[in-house]
């Protein structure tokens, strides 16, 4: 377990672990520094794969250098596409999907995840994730236009049929109304109907 509650993606990332299986297709929509790529890549084990997005060169540059020098750079697919254009590239069912919702740290803050291509991709995403799948967003709220995203995307979820999914939503409550949350979805069921 995480030693520090306040590392978000590091207890997150316990939660998943087990429940990610060397084989597994799996998607990181905001790669970011590379951590989650990383960890997903080294989850999978060589028969698996993970397909991950960002929209900025530097955020590519860095997830490959980082994949590379663990060895795990042949397991993933890295694309320089809005992850609303998942479907553009990926076809086929994955087991479970990482968003990082907010701005790359340490670079332009002005290049934010917005809420519409957010929506767009949590929609394509639902309908790649296989029954059981599992999706997960940290939504970072500090940064402009990053309320507005989070709104957007909780309507979003908690309109989501629970006959279908499962959404949970942890947050800090002692830390002021931007700190950053977590919401986990599950499919329960493949098909719709």
């Amino acid at each position: 377990m995480s030693e520090r509650l306040q590392d978000i993606q590091g207890f997150l990332r316990e939660i998943l672990a087990p429940r990610i299986a060397p084989g597994n297709t799996v998607l990181d929509l905001t790669a970011g520094r590379g951590r989650d790529t990383l960890f997903l890549a080294q989850a999978v084990g060589a028969e698996g794969r993970v397909h991950a997005f960002d929209i900025q060169e530097t955020a590519l540059t860095e997830t490959r250098r980082l994949l590379e020098k663990q060895g795990v750079a042949e397991r993933v697919s890295l694309y320089a596409a809005d992850h609303a254009l998942v479907r553009d590239f990926v076809s086929e069912p994955v087991n479970l999907a990482m968003f990082n919702l907010g701005y790359l740290p340490g670079s332009d803050h002005s290049i934010t995840t917005q809420a519409v291509s957010t929506l767009q991709a949590l929609q394509a995403t639902l309908e790649l994730l296989a029954e059981n799948g599992i999706l997960v967003l940290t939504i970072y709220r500090g940064h402009l236009g990053g309320e507005e995203e989070a709104k957007a995307v909780q309507q979003y979820l908690a309109s989501l049929p629970r006959k279908i999914y499962s959404v949970l939503e942890g947050q800090y409550i002692n830390q002021g109304d931007k700190a950053p949350y977590w919401i986990l979805v599950q499919k329960k069921r493949g098909e719709i109907g």
